[in-house]
C-alpha cells in the first residue's frame, strides 16, 4: 500500500488534532476532579512536595489538628486555602533585636 506525501500529512494533522482534542479534555477532568466548591484540592503527594516534608511530618500535623484534611473515598485531600493557611500560622514572628 502506498500513500503519497500529501495524503500522509493530513492523516498525521489530524491525529495530532484528535490528541489535542483528547489533551483539553483531560484536563478539563483533571480541574474539576480535584475542585470541590470551586476551591483545588491537594494530595498527599502534592503537600508533600509543595512543603517539602516528610510524609510523617504530614501526619502529625492532621494529628495535631494543625493542618485541616478531608477524606473521600479513604484518600486524603488538603484545600490549598487551608495549606495556605497552615503556611501563614507557621511563620515565626522576626527577632527583635
Amino acid at each position: 500500500m502506498n500513500i503519497d506525501r500529501m495524503e500522509f500529512i493530513a492523516w498525521m494533522e489530524r491525529i495530532m488534532d484528535r490528541f489535542d482534542i483528547l489533551s483539553e479534555h483531560i484536563t478539563d477532568i483533571q480541574k474539576k476532579r480535584n475542585n470541590i466548591d470551586g476551591e483545588e484540592l491537594l494530595d498527599n503527594q502534592d503537600l508533600l512536595q509543595m512543603l517539602k516534608i516528610s510524609n510523617r511530618s504530614l501526619q502529625r500535623y492532621r494529628s495535631n489538628g494543625k493542618l485541616p484534611y478531608y477524606t473521600i473515598s479513604g484518600k486524603i485531600y488538603y484545600k490549598l486555602s487551608d495549606v495556605h493557611q497552615f503556611i501563614r500560622d507557621s511563620f515565626n514572628a522576626p527577632r527583635q533585636n
